[in-house]
C-alpha cells in the first residue's frame, strides 16, 4: 500500500469518526489512576505479544476496546519489534472507529520510521502533518531534524536546519548537536569541529550532550587522552558529567587495556554520585577477569537484583539529561498471556514517568493499588520514580512509603536524589532532617549533591539554609578535594548574589581566599556582573584588581562583562580603561561589545578613544567573533577556546577546519 494514501485514509477515517461521534465527558471506569496505569500496561503487553507471536490473539480483538487511547497506541508502536509490525498496527487501527491519532501516536510512528531508515515514508508522514491532514497535530523543525538524523539522512537534516535558521533569530544548541553528531559518525571530522565552532560563534551555549558527542568522537578516533582532557574541563565550566560520558570513556580505556585509568574514572563517577549503568558491565567484567578486584563491589551493584528473573522495562524518554535508554530493575507480578510454551514470553512493560504521574494524587486508593501490584522496588527504579514526580510533596510521600516496603532500603543514590528534589522546591526543614538521618546512618554524600542543594536554595531564595549546609559540609560529605571546595564556594557565592546578599558574598570571598582556595575567572566575572547590575562600580573595580593581583588572566567574556557594565552605567571612560587593560593580554571584544563601547564613547564625547577602538578592531575585523561562548558564573571563553583546540586533534593534519 502506498504510504501517503495509507496515512490519508487514516486521517479520513479518524476525521469522519470525529465528526459523527463527538466525545462526551464520561466517568472513568477505573477506581484510581494507578489502576488505570496498570490496565494500560497490560494492554500494551497484549499488543506487544500479539505483534510477536507466531499464532497470536487476533490483533483487532486486542485493540478494539473502548479504553484504547493514544498513550497505549504510542507506546505499543514504540515497542513494536519491527517497522513492518508497527505499520501493521497503525493499519489495524483503521478498523477502530473511536480511535483518533494524536501528537504522541504520530511522533511514535515517525520515530519508528526513522529508526527503520524508511525516509520516503517519513517524508510522506511529515508532509501530511504539515498539510493539516491530522487534527491538532504539528511538527517542529527540531522534530524533523531528530527524525531525519535517526534515519541517517544528512541532506534532509541540513535542509531542515537551513529552514529553521531562516525562520528564527535563535537556533537552539540541540540543532548543532544533531549535525555535529552526524558529521562525527560519518568520519567528517573537520565538519564536526567546524560545527562546534559555529555553535559558539552563533551564541549557542554547548551543553552536556555537546560534550558527550565530542568525547565519543575523540574516543572513536583513538584520542583517549584528549577525551579525558575535555572530560576534566567540564567541572570548571559547571557542566554536568553524565553517565553516557563515563560509559564511553570506560569502554574506550578498557578496550585499550589501560585499566589504571579506568579505576580513576570510576572514582570520579562515585564522586559525582552517579549510579553505574548496565552498559558498563561487560567492560568492567573484562577488568575483573584481568585481576582488578578493586571493582568487585561496583560490579555487584550493577548486577540485576536476584529477585528479578528475566525482566526489563521500556520507557520512551531520557535518563538524566540525554536520550539514553538503559535496562533497569523492575518487575510487576502479572502474566502477559498464560502459560502456553508456544507463546512468546515478554518482559513486562513499565514506564516510571507514567507511573509517577498516576501517583500524583497520593492517597489511600493509590497506595492500595500500588501495594496490590507487588512491584519489586530497587534503587534504580526508585531513583527513576523520584525523578519523574512533579510535586516534591508527592515525591517525599513516596520516598517515605517505599522505605517501609519489604526488602527495600534507601541508599546513597535514592537519598541524594530525594535531598536534591526537596532543596529545589525550598523544603529546607526536610532537607536538614534528611541530612541528619544520613549522618546517623553513616551515609556520606558526594560533594556534587551538596553543590545542588546550595544552588537550588538560590532558586528558592533561601541564603541562610545554603549557609547552614555549607558550614556543616564536613559532617555529611566524604573528604573534599581543594578543587571541589572551590566549586562549592563558587556555588555559594552565586546563591548569595541571587538572594541579594552582596555584602555576605564579599565576606565569603575573603574567607575563601584566606583558606588558600583561589576563585576561578568565572567566579570573579559572576561577582562583577552582580555588583555592576547593582550600580556598585567601586566593588567591580576592586574585584578586577583582585583578578590582576591573583595572577589570573582575564578572558574575552570578562571584558564583555566589564564594558557592558560600565556602558550601562554611562561610565564610558571606565569602559575604555578596561578595554585598554585587557587589550594588553591580546584580548579583543566581540562585535556587539565593540559597537556598544564605540557608541558609548561617542555619546560621552570621547571621539578620539572611539576612533582608537575602531582602528584597533579593524586590524583584526575578519577574525573578531560575532559573539562569545562564555556564560555568567559557568563558562569562560578561555575554556571554550581550550576545548576547541583539543577537539581539533581529531582532525587529520591534511584536513582544514577553516
Amino acid at each position: 500500500m502506498y504510504f501517503r494514501q495509507f496515512i490519508r485514509s487514516l486521517y479520513t477515517n479518524s476525521a469522519n469518526g470525529f465528526i459523527k461521534k463527538p466525545r462526551h465527558a464520561t466517568r472513568s471506569p477505573f477506581p484510581d489512576e494507578v489502576s488505570h496505569y496498570l490496565f494500560r500496561a497490560r494492554l500494551i503487553d497484549s499488543i506487544r505479544l500479539s505483534l510477536r507471536s507466531a499464532s497470536p490473539t487476533p490483533l483487532i480483538s486486542v485493540v478494539n476496546t473502548p479504553n484504547l487511547d493514544s498513550f497505549v497506541v504510542a507506546n505499543a508502536i514504540r515497542s513494536a519489534p519491527s517497522t513492518e509490525s508497527a505499520l501493521s498496527l497503525v493499519e489495524m487501527l483503521e478498523q477502530v472507529p473511536h480511535f483518533l491519532h494524536s501528537q504522541n501516536t504520530l511522533n511514535a510512528l515517525a520515530k519508528v520510521l526513522a529508526r527503520g531508515r524508511r525516509v520516503a515514508e517519513l517524508k510522506s508522514l511529515i508532509n501530511d502533518i504539515e498539510e493539516g491532514r491530522f487534527m491538532n497535530v504539528h511538527v517542529s523543525y527540531m522534530n524533523q531534524m531528530q527524525w531525519f538524523a535517526a534515519a541517517g539522512d544528512l541532506e534532509s537534516v541540513l535542509r531542515v536546519r537551513d529552514a529553521y535558521r531562516g525562520s528564527s533569530d535563535h537556533v537552539c544548541t540541540e540543532s548543532f548537536n544533531i549535525i555535529m553528531d552526524m558529521y562525527a559518525d560519518r568520519g567528517m571530522d573537520s565538519k564536526a569541529v567546524q560545527t562546534f565552532q559555529k555553535m559558539i560563534d552563533d551564541g549557542a551555549v554547548p551543553n552536556c550532550r555537546t560534550y558527550s558527542i565530542m568525547i565519543n568522537h575523540l574516543v572513536s578516533r583513538g584520542k583517549l587522552d584528549e577525551a579525558v582532557e575535555v572530560f576534566s574541563v567540564l567541572p570548571l565550566m559547571r557542566i554536568k558529567r553524565t553517565l553516557r560520558q563515563y560509559s564511553v570513556l570506560v569502554d574506550g580505556f578498557v578496550n585499550a587495556e589501560r585499566f589504571n585509568t579506568v579505576t580513576d574514572i570510576l572514582a570520579e563517577m562515585r564522586t559525582d554520585g552517579l549510579l553505574p549503568g548496565r552498559d558498563m558491565l561487560v567492560s568492567l567484567k573484562q577488568m575483573q577477569d584481568a585481576g582488578f578486584s578493586e571493582i568487585d563491589e561496583l560490579i555487584r551493584e550493577m548486577i540485576p537484583d536476584d529477585r528479578i528473573k528475566n525482566v526489563e522495562y521500556s520507557v520512551d524518554g531520557s535518563d538524566e539529561d540525554e536520550s539514553e535508554k538503559e535496562e533497569a530493575d523492575a518487575h510487576i507480578e502479572r502474566v502477559t498471556d498464560g502459560h502456553d510454551e508456544n507463546l512468546v514470553k515478554l518482559k513486562p512493560w513499565l514506564d516510571p514517568r507514567a507511573l509517577a504521574s498516576a501517583l500524583r494524587r497520593w492517597g489511600p486508593a493509590e497506595i492500595t493499588a500500588l501495594e496490590k501490584a507487588k512491584f519489586i522496588w530497587t534503587t534504580r527504579l526508585v531513583c527513576k520514580m523520584l525523578r519523574n514526580f512533579k510535586s516534591a510533596e508527592t515525591a517525599w510521600s513516596f520516598f517515605c512509603w517505599v522505605a517501609s516496603q519489604q526488602e527495600f532500603t534507601h541508599d546513597i543514590y535514592t537519598v541524594q536524589r530525594m535531598i536534591a528534589i526537596l532543596a529545589r522546591h525550598g523544603h529546607a526543614e526536610l532537607v536538614e532532617e534528611l541530612l541528619l538521618k544520613t549522618e546517623s546512618e553513616g551515609i556520606k554524600l558526594p560533594s556534587s549533591t551538596v553543590k545542588l542543594i546550595i544552588e537550588f536554595y538560590g532558586i528558592s531564595k533561601n541564603a541562610d539554609a545554603a549557609l547552614r549546609v555549607f558550614r556543616d559540609i564536613k559532617r555529611f560529605c566524604s573528604p573534599i578535594s581543594q578543587f571541589n571546595m572551590m566549586i562549592l564556594y563558587a556555588s555559594l557565592l552565586r546563591t548569595l548574589t541571587k538572594c541579594g546578599r552582596g555584602p555576605d558574598s564579599l565576606n565569603i570571598l575573603e574567607e575563601m581566599i584566606l583558606c588558600g582556595i583561589n576563585p576561578d575567572i568565572q567566579t570573579y566575572a559572576g561577582l562583577m556582573h552582580y555588583f555592576a547590575h547593582e550600580g556598585d562600580l567601586r566593588t567591580v573595580q576592586r574585584l578586577f584588581s583582585m583578578v590582576r593581583q591573583s595572577g589570573l588572566e582575564p578572558d574575552a567574556f570578562m571584558l564583555k562583562v566589564l564594558v557592558t557594565a560600565y556602558c550601562k552605567c554611562e561610565r564610558a571612560a571606565l569602559a575604555w580603561r578596561a578595554f585598554e587593560d585587557i587589550k594588553s593580554f591580546g584580548i579583543l571584544p566581540d562585535t556587539d561589545t565593540k559597537k556598544l563601547l564605540v557608541k558609548s564613547l561617542w555619546k560621552e564625547g570621547m571621539r578620539i578613544e572611539a576612533a582608537a577602538v575602531e582602528e584597533t578592531c579593524e586590524e583584526v575585523n575578519d577574525i573578531l567573533p560575532r559573539s562569545l561562548g562564555g556564560h555568567i558564573w559557568t563558562v569562560s571563553s578561555a575554556d571554550l577556546t581550550k576545548i576547541h583546540a583539543i577537539y581539533c586533534s581529531c582532525v587529520p593534519k591534511d584536513e582544514s577546519t577553516d
